[in-house]
């Protein structure tokens, strides 16, 4: 049994969908070992903790710097033995030391079609008003592997939502969420996981 460690910090909308593809097979062999969160107020963690799955919060502002933070969730991420990591709306920036104690095995999704309206300053809301404010047809979302990079990791999928006419910043949010971000997450995990995809020269690759 795969195990799976996740990291929140808001309302666990894509922890949700991978409790749930879990359950109905969509990602096959695994389990969610731990949720983990920097915010003790976070819904993900009343979701993780109705389905039985073990919390932990981990608080930044307990430590005295931000080194002493990772260090600390780095040393519980690994006592846990995950095979992958994924960061399901984690607003923590991770350093690369953090990065590099888990190569190839820390995931994200991204609300847009990276490289589009990704890295630095592009989270949450802002990253579809920027959509909007460009004025696109089309969006979607993204899951990458992470690097010291933000957003710069190899893609694994991408899905594509079509902008409306009369979409304002929460509506596409809600629609990438609905129609891209909860179906393309587990897919990943689930390739990643029975080892159906490989990174090869920064690409990743099906393995037929």
């Amino acid at each position: 049994m795969f195990k799976i460690g996740v990291l929140v910090s808001g309302g666990g909308t894509n922890l949700q969908a991978i409790i749930d593809s879990i359950n109905t097979g969509v990602i096959k062999n695994a389990k969610i070992e731990t949720v983990v969160s920097n915010k003790e107020e976070a819904f993900a963690l009343v979701r993780a903790k109705n389905n039985n799955i073990d919390t932990k919060v981990i608080k930044i502002k307990d430590f005295e710097n931000k080194e002493l933070y990772e260090n600390a969730l780095i040393d519980y991420l690994k006592s846990k033995e995950l095979d992958l990591i994924v960061l399901a709306g984690f607003m923590v920036i991770l350093s690369e030391n953090f990065v590099n104690n888990f190569k190839n095995k820390i995931i994200n999704i991204h609300p847009s079609l990276i490289p589009a309206f990704s890295g630095a300053g592009y989270y949450g809301l802002k990253v579809h008003q920027g959509v909007l404010a460009r004025g696109c047809k089309i969006t979607g979302a993204t899951v990458h592997f992470v690097t010291e990079e933000a957003d710069g990791g190899p893609i694994i999928i991408q899905k594509e939502v079509f902008v409306k006419d009369d979409d304002t910043d929460e509506s596409l949010q809600k629609r990438v969420m609905e129609e891209a971000e909860w179906k393309i997450l587990p897919q990943a995990i689930n390739l990643i996981l029975n080892k159906e995809i490989e990174i090869v020269n920064n690409v990743v690759r099906r393995i037929c």
